[in-house]
C-alpha cells in the first residue's frame, strides 16, 4: 500500500463496481475512481518527497562569549537577498580578525547553512562571515563573483559596527567556494564586478583559503582533464564565450600585489583537476607570492579522512599566523 492512499478507501467499493442504494442499482465507473485515487496518492507521495529534500541543519556552535547574528541581508538585487551569518566575538578582546567562508556546489547547489566548521577560527579569536550568493537557477556568471564582492565590501563598510579589523580580513571556501574566495580577493581593487555595492575604494584581503577550487573555469568546462557541465551552466549565454570564461578565473588575476595563499588539494580529485592547484600555485610563486600548496595524498573531493582534516585546519591556523593574521 503506497503512503497517502488510506486502506480504507479501498474497501468502499465491492469488486463488481456496483453498490446497492435502495431498491436501485449504481454503476460505479472504476477505471475513473482508481485514477483519482492514484493521482491523489501520488500528490501526497510528491509532498513527502518533497519533506524528505528539506535538509536540517545542526547549528553552529560558538564560544561562550560570542555572539550571533544570522540572515544579515548584506546585498539586494531585485527581489533577491544575498544573506550572510555573522559570529562575533565578545568587543572587549579589540577589533577581531574575520573570515568570509563561501560553501561549494559547482555554483548551481549548496547552502551556507550546511557549513559548520568553524572551531579552528573560533579559538583563534577570529569573527566568522558565513555567506550565501546566487546560485546558477538564480542567474549566472558572474553573479556568485559580485556577491562575494559585495559581502566583502559590506564588512568593510560595517567594520566598525561589527569590531572587525579591515586589516585582518581572510577569504575561504571549497570547491565553487574555492573559486568565489579566489576571485573575491585577487581583484584586489579592481571593480569590475562591485557595481551592486558601489563606494569602496581600498578592498584589501589579508589572506586567501583556496580548498580545491576551481582556478580556471574554461579548462573545467571544455578542458581535456576533468570536466563539469556545471561550468557550462554558470556561464549561462556567455558559455563558448572563451574570453568571458577568463574574466571570471582566478588564474587570471594573479600579480605580484595578490594576497597570502593557502591552497589544499587532493590528488585524487575526481571532479575538480587537481593539476588547476598546481598551475595557480605555480603562478602564484612566479609572482612572489606568499603561498602554500597542501597535497593531500589520495584525497578526493574533499572527503579527506578525519586525520588528514585535522591536518589541513593546523596547517591553515599556521599559515594565518606565519602571514600575520592570528597570534
Amino acid at each position: 500500500m503506497q503512503p497517502g492512499l488510506p486502506a480504507a478507501t479501498f474497501d468502499t467499493f465491492p469488486a463488481s463496481g456496483i453498490i446497492r442504494q435502495g431498491i436501485k442499482i449504481k454503476k460505479i465507473n472504476m477505471k475513473k475512481i482508481w485514477i483519482s485515487l492514484l493521482a491523489a496518492g501520488m500528490l501526497s507521495l510528491g509532498a513527502i518527497a518533497q519533506d524528505a529534500d528539506s535538509t536540517e541543519y545542526k547549528p553552529v556552535e560558538y564560544p561562550d562569549g560570542f555572539s550571533a547574528q544570522l540572515n544579515v541581508v548584506y546585498t539586494k538585487v531585485k527581489d533577491w537577498e544575498g544573506k550572510m551569518d555573522l559570529y562575533l566575538p565578545p568587543k572587549s578582546a579589540g577589533p577581531s580578525p574575520v573570515v568570509i567562508n563561501i560553501h561549494g556546489g559547482g555554483w548551481n547547489k549548496g547552502a551556507k547553512e550546511s557549513q559548520t566548521g568553524f572551531s579552528t577560527f573560533f579559538k583563534m579569536g577570529f569573527a566568522v562571515a558565513n555567506i550565501s550568493y546566487r546560485l546558477t537557477g538564480q542567474a549566472t556568471a558572474p553573479a556568485a563573483v559580485e556577491d562575494t564582492r559585495c559581502a566583502l565590501i559590506y564588512l568593510i563598510k560595517n567594520a566598525k559596527e561589527l569590531n572587525i579589523d579591515v586589516n585582518k580580513i581572510v577569504i575561504m571556501g571549497g570547491s565553487a567556494g574555492g573559486h568565489l574566495a579566489l576571485m573575491g580577493g585577487l581583484l584586489g581593487n579592481d571593480h569590475r564586478f562591485d557595481g551592486n555595492c558601489p563606494g569602496v575604494e581600498n578592498i584589501k584581503v589579508a589572506a586567501i583559503i583556496d580548498k580545491y577550487g576551481i582556478t580556471d573555469v574554461w579548462d573545467w568546462g571544455y578542458g581535456s582533464n576533468i570536466t563539469s557541465k556545471s561550468a557550462a551552466r554558470w556561464l549561462g549565454d556567455k558559455a563558448n564565450d572563451k574570453k568571458f570564461a577568463a574574466s571570471v578565473s582566478p588564474i587570471t588575476y594573479v600579480n605580484k600585489n595578490s594576497p597570502p595563499t593557502f591552497i589544499v588539494h587532493g590528488d585524487a580529485d575526481p571532479t575538480v583537476p587537481y593539476q588547476q592547484s598546481v598551475e595557480l600555485h605555480k603562478k602564484l610563486k612566479e609572482a612572489g607570492v606568499v603561498t602554500e600548496f597542501m597535497t593531500v595524498e589520495g584525497g578526493l573531493h574533499g572527503k579527506f579522512p578525519k586525520e588528514k582534516n585535522s591536518e589541513v585546519n593546523k596547517a591553515i591556523a599556521a599559515f594565518l599566523k606565519k602571514v600575520g593574521v592570528a597570534k
